[in-house]
């Protein structure tokens, strides 16, 4: 899914537009157990139950393509015979109105899903989305397509303290009853995908709150496809392929060229406001280390490692392997931050037999938010 498929299904998910009639889900404790089901009609909810419930599940189509949602991709064969998807597909048919096949997703989930002894909720909605064509001038056009499908949200609980709360009808403070509240969203799911604004039921879209944790275990327990790398997986994977791979080539001025390259990518890419994602796959990092001067043997067991450690046809995103913004330099009890585009100022120097870092100083110098000037700089060092 684009963003722009992402950003048309969130527009419509609202609660004068969508066609939820029930929320249904159950509330489990911290050793499993399903202590109670959820059936709600919306129409017989109030607009703040309602609005509620709605915003739970809309947050499992927040967040950033690649760190917090992540494509999953079935297989041929688990479309025609995976049990995982032919639930999926009965849960959808279903309009999730039947309990036996609503009970059978809660304990794929609850078997597969690890929250820490703490208790959650499983949240399921049915929606259909009318379509609209789009005429060349942009206007919306009769529909041609009804895009069904379902959302689930996981939410923790947690526990609401007694207190006082005020009351606006009496005016006045009243004591608030300990109990159980639903936190934000931790990771749920969109199935089928909203693929070029039409389904595609050969991908889902996953949600994690936690860009750093794609919940293995429940992507395998829920849709049994391979687990997607986090972005702290890519990172790692990314970094330690550089610096084991290279050896001595992977020095300061490889590491600069590399990420100022990546970032100028990354911006070039949020220029052209593409809705695809920008990715490179193992060859194009090699071809990137290639450009940046780093020796055909380097290369080729960079590629090599990135390959096997991200698999054959797999790619990243290079704003998920580097910071776009800043270069970061710590040495010891020293850390440097400066924009990529300006790394070029800094240049290492060996004196005195010890290798340094050198920041050219421009007409002014601020320390602390205290603006002084070079002279002073060298008063203070004259007087010792």
């Amino acid at each position: 899914m684009t963003r722009r498929d992402i950003g048309e299904l969130r527009r419509h998910f609202r609660p004068d537009r969508v066609a939820v009639g029930t929320i249904y889900g159950c509330y489990v404790n911290g050793i499993g157990e399903i202590v109670s089901s959820i059936d709600s009609s919306l129409a017989l909810l109030s607009q703040e139950e309602r609005d509620s419930y709605l915003a739970l599940l809309k947050k499992c189509l927040s967040g950033t393509m690649g760190r917090n949602l992540i494509d999953i991709e079935f297989a041929t064969a688990q479309v025609q015979r995976g049990e995982e998807h032919q639930l999926l597909m009965r849960l959808r048919k279903e309009h999730l109105e039947n309990p036996e096949t609503r009970d059978e997703l809660y304990r794929r989930i609850i078997s597969s899903v690890d929250m820490g002894g703490e208790n959650y909720v499983i949240l399921l909605a049915y929606d259909a989305y009318d379509v609209p064509r789009r005429g060349r001038d942009g206007a919306e056009l009769e529909s041609e397509e009804v895009f069904s499908y379902l959302l689930c949200a996981l939410c923790p609980t947690k526990e609401l303290k007694s207190g006082l709360q005020f009351s606006p009808d009496d005016k006045v403070f009243r004591a608030t009853v300990p109990g159980q509240v639903i936190a934000p969203t931790e990771l749920g799911f969109l199935f089928p995908a909203f693929d070029r604004r039409s389904t595609n039921i050969y991908n889902a879209l996953f949600y994690t709150r936690n860009s750093t944790d794609v919940h293995a275990d429940f992507i395998a327990g829920v849709f049994h496809t391979p687990e997607p790398l986090s972005t702290s997986a890519q990172r790692g994977a990314f970094e330690a392929a550089l610096s084991q791979e290279l050896g001595d080539e992977c020095g300061f001025e490889v590491l600069q060229s590399v990420n100022e390259a990546l970032a100028s990518r990354v911006r070039e890419h949020k220029e052209e406001k593409s809705d695809e994602p920008l990715l490179m796959a193992s060859e194009e990092l090699g071809e990137l280390l290639d450009d940046c001067g780093v020796s055909e043997k380097a290369v080729k067991a960079f590629t090599e490692r990135c390959r096997d450690t991200l698999g054959d046809g797999a790619a990243i995103r290079p704003e998920n392997v580097i910071d776009s913004k800043h270069l970061v330099i710590r040495t010891g009890e020293v850390t440097i931050t400066v924009a990529p585009e300006e790394s070029h100022r800094l240049e290492t120097r060996v004196i005195d037999g010890r290798e340094y870092f050198l920041v050219p100083v421009g007409q002014t110098v601020e320390i602390n938010g205290v603006e002084t000037s070079p002279a002073a700089l060298r008063l203070g060092k004259d007087k010792e």
